[in-house]
């Protein structure tokens, strides 16, 4: 009889945003520009770190892959948000629907992860400089990097798993601008409580873990920092871990809102924003605080456009 149901839904309706038709133009070229210069940020920042030896540093290797993952994300979501916004055609078919949904989630419990990777490397280069290179190797570095990566699959599959099982019969119009698990399950027709407890479940696991544990490291990291004599020295490391936690806060904090909140509680039109917050707004502001404004990156941009000598 479950499958019967499911079978009965054969594509969905999103929703999207509710402009008027007089601003869909304006906010079609303002979600068009952002995902271009999201395009633009993120694509500079793999080139340069790839083109520059000087910047080949486990820092670096887990802003690339970040960049990587912010470019993913926003291409799973955003090119479909853009042709919805520009056809009355908003259509989604129901295997393309688990496909994104899946896709969204690997790539986003996988970056979760990975800042919580990126400040036990900002704890090493702080507390253990000495023994930086040592500890940080690049083997060391891809096996985290790997593990962030499987977690993300498995915790994905899970998540998936749980919300396509049960049966849609209709209504089949999703109040959201892509398929996400929160907005999807509202369709279901079923009870769906013991989605919202695997999903609050796995919440602790792919949010509030890393959440924890990157508090728990920048606890240590300050403390060694009020440590430092030089009030230069200070600084330095307040800038890197200031920039780390704005990153972290655009990206995990809405999220978090998002999946841990029971089912019933949730408001379409707050979901949208807070899906904009870690979907498009975090990939857009990831260059700019975590790289763009660095001297290294600038000074690697600089040697590859010929406006400046190499470092010696």
């Amino acid at each position: 009889m479950q499958e019967t149901n499911q079978s009965s839904v054969t594509e969905f309706i999103l929703l999207g945003f509710s402009f008027s038709p007089k601003t869909t133009p304006l906010f079609f070229s303002a979600f068009l520009t952002t995902y271009l210069l999201i395009i633009l940020g993120n694509g500079v920042i793999i080139i340069l770190i790839s083109l520059d030896s000087h910047l080949h540093t486990p820092m670096y290797f887990f802003i690339v892959t970040l960049s990587m993952l912010d470019l993913g994300y926003t291409t799973t979501t955003m090119p479909q948000m853009l042709a919805h916004l520009a056809s009355q055609k908003k259509t989604i078919s129901f295997a393309s629907c688990v496909a994104q949904m899946y896709i969204f989630l690997v790539l986003g419990i996988t970056e979760s992860w990975l800042f919580a990777i990126m400040s036990i490397d900002r704890y090493v280069a702080i507390c253990h400089p000495l023994r930086y290179k040592v500890i940080m190797s690049p083997w060391l570095c891809r096996v985290m990097v790997l593990f962030c990566g499987l977690w993300g699959v498995v915790s994905a599959l899970v998540y998936t798993v749980f919300a396509m099982r049960l049966p849609y019969c209709g209504p089949n119009k999703i109040n959201h601008f892509f398929c996400e698990v929160p907005a999807v399950l509202k369709l279901a027709c079923a009870d769906t409580s013991v989605n919202d407890q695997v999903d609050f479940i796995l919440g602790f696991s792919v949010i509030l873990v890393p959440l924890s544990l990157i508090l728990i490291i920048y606890i240590n990291i300050f403390i060694a920092i009020l440590r430092i004599r030089s009030a230069q020295g200070r600084l330095k490391a307040f800038s890197t871990c200031a920039s780390h936690i704005t990153v972290v806060t655009t990206f995990c904090v809405p999220a978090m809102v998002m999946y841990m909140k029971p089912g019933s509680e949730a408001s379409p039109e707050e979901d949208k924003k807070l899906a904009l917050f870690y979907n498009v707004i975090s990939a857009f502001l990831n260059p700019i605080i975590y790289s763009l404004r660095n001297k290294d990156v600038k000074r690697a941009f600089l040697k590859v456009m010929g406006w400046g000598r190499a470092p010696e």
